[in-house]
């Protein structure tokens, strides 16, 4: 690890480079207006970076957001009647758009959520890449035509828009996480009101933007920015109020369980992508330095701080020093932290406080569980003064160690030693969620037997990258229930009607 060329960025002197600064909106958006909260209150936006104080957003409440669901409710009578095709064209036009925008909007995306900023551009791209997939899938959402069992009968499915939809994304993709909802929503004919996170507001502000000159309708896509004064109010009436009939949430499986629990009161329809602890397995036969190559890819990626992360890495004893010096030796060269807008930076802060701390909480109590730091474990010196720590790596764990049990959600890198693959899969199922899992063999059968024995919703072999819009996402137990993106991720927003007709 090295640290990029550690210049002193000023945040705000960083979004007098925006070519086109209309995108950087502090308002919220109801209707197809720019409005302020009907308080006059707005919250400040940091970058944690810096820790600058970069921008203040309208700090909407739950007044502010019934406005804005009533707008949605008004919009779905004349939206869900577009065509597909018609629906189809306009999200193409937001989809090139937003392309025609992605370093405008990888800068944002930098400021507000500390990504290095071609890793910015990679969401910016791959959010990008719903808005297109569910605009040709928008032309897709077949019905059926059943036999009848009953002469002079005719049976008929078809597939309607559910209504409003409430969604509630997470700062750690602020981009992506709410084109692969919003663009399903809107190619099934809902509408959406969508609370971003405090953290990170102006990549959902500015997706407006986009979306207005594409010619969405007022109406058809709100978002109802609020700081964590107002986060449960706003996303109480998100779930409780009865003329949102479906919500979509990103985020903890323990915001997820309330959140479900709230929606139930009106028996929403829901699909929620929760928590991981995503195990990353290398066998002996495998090929060590792709191996190493992948988990520094799926490890590190945005700091260690996505659902899908390797959580815990179990290596056999036969390659365990051999695999370990190899993965040591790509952190050193490759990762390079900073700033996310200065060149080089591989490696960002952590986005919130609380991340940080729980991380080195997570470390302090690995160490004392006999844990050793072979690379990192501590925050780096530099000139900026943000959110930062060390990508840190650490062996001879045990069992006893947080990351068994919890999600670490941060730059920190347990390898665990097995012998026995049963036992290791044991332990790798023993978690009560289950969104992804990696493995690296070249043994065919070993290769369906544990793609098939992981209790998880996604599955790499020989891969740390399985993100694509044309797959379904989603994990299994509390790691929540749907999926996103795919043929599948359309028909979390529609409902099957079936028509009996006699004659």
């Amino acid at each position: 690890m090295s640290l990029a060329q550690n210049n002193k960025i000023v945040s705000t002197e960083e979004l007098s480079k925006l070519k086109d600064k209309s995108l950087f909106c502090s308002k919220a958006f109801i209707n197809g207006k720019w409005v302020d909260a009907a308080s006059g209150k707005t919250f400040k936006v940091s970058d944690p970076a810096t820790l600058e104080n970069f921008g203040s957003v309208a700090d909407l409440d739950a007044t502010d957001t019934c406005k804005a669901i009533d707008a949605a409710c008004k919009a779905f009578h004349s939206w869900k009647d577009t065509t597909t095709k018609e629906r189809a064209q306009v999200l193409r036009k937001w989809y090139n758009l937003i392309i025609e925008n992605k370093n405008d909007l990888a800068r944002i995306l930098t400021l507000e959520g500390g990504k290095a900023f071609a890793e910015a551009v990679a969401e910016v791209e791959y959010g990008a890449s719903f808005i297109e997939w569910f605009a040709e899938e928008a032309k897709r959402t077949y019905g059926d035509f059943v036999p009848s069992p009953i002469k002079n009968s005719r049976l008929i499915v078809w597939k309607q828009p559910v209504g409003v939809a409430g969604i509630i994304t997470p700062y750690n993709f602020p981009n992506a996480m709410i084109t692969r909802k919003v663009g399903a929503a809107l190619a099934a004919g809902c509408t959406v009101v969508v609370r971003p996170a405090h953290e990170t507001p102006y990549s959902a502000l500015a997706l407006c933007e986009l979306a207005q000159r594409a010619g969405i309708p007022p109406g058809v896509f709100n978002v109802v920015p609020c700081s964590s004064d107002h986060t449960s109010e706003v996303g109480g009436e998100l779930t409780k109020n009865p003329t949102i009939r479906k919500v979509s949430f990103t985020g903890s499986t323990s915001v997820g369980k309330m959140l479900m629990e709230q929606a139930s009161s009106t028996m929403k329809k829901v699909s929620f992508e929760l928590g991981g602890n995503a195990p990353f397995i290398v066998f002996d036969d495998a090929d060590l330095q792709t191996a190493a190559e992948q988990l520094l890819q799926c490890k590190f990626r945005h700091s260690g701080q996505t659902c899908v992360c390797a959580n815990r890495v179990y290596v056999h004893e036969t390659v365990y020093d051999e695999f370990v010096d190899k993965f040591v030796s790509l952190v050193k060269q490759k990762l390079q932290i900073g700033h996310g807008l200065d060149e080089g930076t591989t490696f960002g802060p952590i986005i919130t406080e609380r991340g940080l701390e729980k991380l080195e909480d997570h470390l302090k109590r690995s160490k004392e569980a006999g844990a050793k730091v072979v690379f990192g474990g501590k925050r780096p010196s530099l000139k900026i003064t943000g959110q930062f720590f060390e990508p840190t790596v650490m062996v001879d764990v045990s069992y006893d160690i947080p990351m068994s049990c919890e999600e670490t959600f941060s730059p920190l890198c347990p390898i665990y030693k097995f012998s026995d693959t049963q036992e290791m899969l044991k332990k790798a199922n023993d978690v009560t969620v289950g969104l992804a899992g990696y493995f690296f063999s070249r043994d065919i059968g070993r290769i369906f037997q544990v793609a098939e024995a992981l209790e998880v919703g996604l599955v790499g072999v020989n891969t740390g990258d399985i993100d694509s819009e044309i797959i379904p996402f989603g994990g299994v137990k509390e790691s929540g229930v749907g999926r996103e993106g795919s043929r599948y991720g359309i028909d979390e927003y529609l409902n099957l009607k079936t028509v009996k007709i006699d004659f």
